[in-house]
């Protein structure tokens, strides 16, 4: 099948491969399982986020691209719950200029100066296939983008504001998506926009051990107490110098169940974010005072907006205590029917570590009347 596309005046032939205009007035050929980037002369407007560089070397990650060598300046991190994305291998980087600080004034929300940058390598199968960047800029919003990299991992060139379809193989049948500018704002903006895995439960040195696909902390990385100690946060609770922030639960399952649900599902289902009027928080608040746990509080045996496939309105419930069959939430993260499947974005397939630890949970753990 041909076509002519007047506005970019190219051929676009659409077999086996899927073409798509990048920001560098390349096109990125996305053949089988691999990445091919051919350079030419593009017509029309540049396809990437506005002021964002076209190339990864130019974002300030590397003091050396062509040895892969991290600038110093860049704090290596990892969350302790980290979100669930079809398997990836994940690396996070911040930097924050110099003289700044993060502002915990709001424990739960923290605020990043302007020009902090953040970086997120994901790898499938061994190969790096993309790095998405996030950059507060002086209008106080964020800058988003991502970068591809080709098949050879030489270059890492900037994606088109729609992002792109089916780059690479994650399994047979499945390929992995580059989310477009919106889908990023969709995931990281309510009342502020949030660096998700930058936080104080997620930085915790307090780690849960039985987090889902947890990723053990190397020496280099900086963590809530290193932080603190290197100046880089401020207006922060004195009680973390003591007694630092975790998920307080009974029992291993519950603290896992917990984070799980705040790391994968409490940044849209959080109090100040847009889905907060649907009177489900499943966001942990490590605020000092903050008492009980209202991923318990607004689920257990709680209906709400979504019906179980088979089932009756009155017979969802959010959390249904020893019945995984009638509990939306564990129902909706087992889907990845688009209509049904939760988190909505960013994967295609379920986690199956999660659903085991959520079923558990349900049939042996929730608070029964």
């Amino acid at each position: 099948m041909r076509r002519v596309d007047n506005r970019r005046r190219i051929v676009i032939t659409r077999r086996a491969a899927h073409l798509a205009i990048l920001g560098t007035g390349a096109i990125l050929l996305l053949l089988g399982t691999a990445f091919a980037v051919t350079s030419v002369r593009a017509a029309g407007q540049a396809s990437g986020p506005a002021g964002a560089p076209l190339g990864l070397a130019a974002t300030g990650l590397y003091s050396d691209f062509a040895t892969r060598t991290i600038d110093a300046r860049n704090l290596h991190y990892s969350p302790q719950y980290p979100l669930w994305s079809d398997g990836a291998a994940k690396q996070r980087w911040i930097r924050l200029p110099e003289e700044t600080a993060i502002d915990a004034t709001d424990p739960d929300a923290w605020a990043f100066p302007v020009g902090t940058r953040v970086w997120k390598e994901f790898s499938f199968n061994g190969h790096r296939v993309e790095t998405r960047m996030m950059e507060a800029t002086e209008d106080g919003d964020w800058r988003f983008a991502s970068y591809v990299w080709n098949a050879d991992e030489s270059d890492a060139v900037l994606a088109p504001v729609q992002g792109l379809r089916d780059v690479v193989v994650i399994q047979p049948g499945i390929r992995h998506n580059i989310p477009s500018v919106l889908d990023c704002r969709v995931c990281h903006e309510g009342d502020r926009v949030e660096v998700l895995g930058v936080s104080a439960l997620q930085l915790s040195p307090d780690r849960d051990p039985n987090a889902p696909h947890a990723e053990p902390p190397t020496p280099d990385m900086v963590d809530l107490r290193s932080l603190i100690r290197r100046g880089l946060l401020r207006a922060y609770p004195p009680e973390w110098g003591e007694r630092l922030p975790r998920v307080e639960a009974k029992n291993a399952t519950i603290r896992a169940a917990l984070g799980y649900l705040h790391a994968n599902c409490g940044n849209c289902h959080g109090p100040s974010n847009p889905l907060a009027s649907l009177g489900m928080i499943l966001r942990h608040s490590v605020a000092p005072g903050a008492v009980g746990e209202p991923a318990l509080a607004t689920t257990l045996d709680r209906t709400g907006e979504f019906t179980i496939p088979g089932a009756t309105r009155e017979s969802s419930f959010r959390l249904r205590p020893g019945d995984p069959t009638h509990s939306t939430i564990l129902v909706r993260m087992s889907s990845r029917n688009p209509l049904h499947q939760m988190p909505p974005l960013g994967t295609k397939l379920a986690d199956a570590d999660a659903i085991a630890l959520i079923r558990r949970w349900i049939l042996d753990d929730l608070p029964r009347e």
